[in-house]
């Protein structure tokens, strides 16, 4: 592993490891995962390649494209979760209804899951979808940190306005438990805390120990 960071080390080794599209397809529920979340368009598979120096997530010019949950590997342990994107008006109906089943059950069943990495567009925070997000979060303790993406597209002054004003949003209704940072995957901002998350909720201490035993 990456001898200063080792979730860097980590991250870099990822692997593509399998799609299912309903839960009785993902992989054995063991270990430790985090899932990645976003509506449509929101940077969600920009800063998955970003996060893990790979293009491991497919990025499309087409919102709504990832269809599937992917699954990809860091070690026999440890797997991150690009889970499909939401709230492209021009999927179908019934598309839409098969995403939202099975995103709820995956969310609700997966034993194996540490964490809950939701992106929003910072020029478009708190959509409905991510208010549904947020609320499932609290409702069964699971962690959430939130990566306000696409900081790149405002000013710096503005962009920390933007996120100080998610971040009050979020305490008023959500209370204090939810991290929120910004992120952009063209100027590489924001990795180390985000990797910082990932290497807490992977419980990479565990990892250095058994490495070194």
């Amino acid at each position: 592993m990456h001898a200063k960071n080792p979730i860097i080390g980590l991250c870099q080794q990822a692997s593509f490891l399998i799609s299912a599209a309903k839960v009785d397809q993902c992989p054995d529920d063991l270990g430790h995962e985090v899932a990645f979340a976003g509506r449509s368009n929101a940077g969600k598979s920009s800063a998955l390649n970003t996060l893990t120096h790979a293009s491991l997530a497919r990025t499309s010019k087409t919102p709504g494209r990832t269809q599937l949950l992917n699954f990809f590997q860091l070690d026999e342990q440890r797997r991150l979760v690009d889970l499909p994107g939401y709230g492209y008006a021009k999927v179908p109906i019934p598309l839409k209804q098969h995403w939202q089943k099975h995103l709820e059950a995956y969310l609700g069943s997966r034993e194996s899951l540490r964490g809950l990495i939701l992106m929003m567009d910072i020029r478009h925070p708190l959509t409905e979808f991510d208010q549904l997000m947020l609320d499932w979060s609290v409702a069964s303790q699971m962690p959430m940190h939130i990566l306000l993406t696409k900081a790149d597209k405002l000013a710096f002054g503005a962009a920390k306005n933007a996120l100080l004003k998610v971040q009050q949003d979020i305490r008023k209704r959500w209370g204090e438990g939810i991290g929120i940072q910004l992120f952009s995957a063209p100027k590489r901002q924001g990795i180390e805390q985000a990797h910082a998350v990932l290497a807490d909720w992977l419980q990479l201490g565990e990892a250095l120990e058994n490495e070194q035993a």
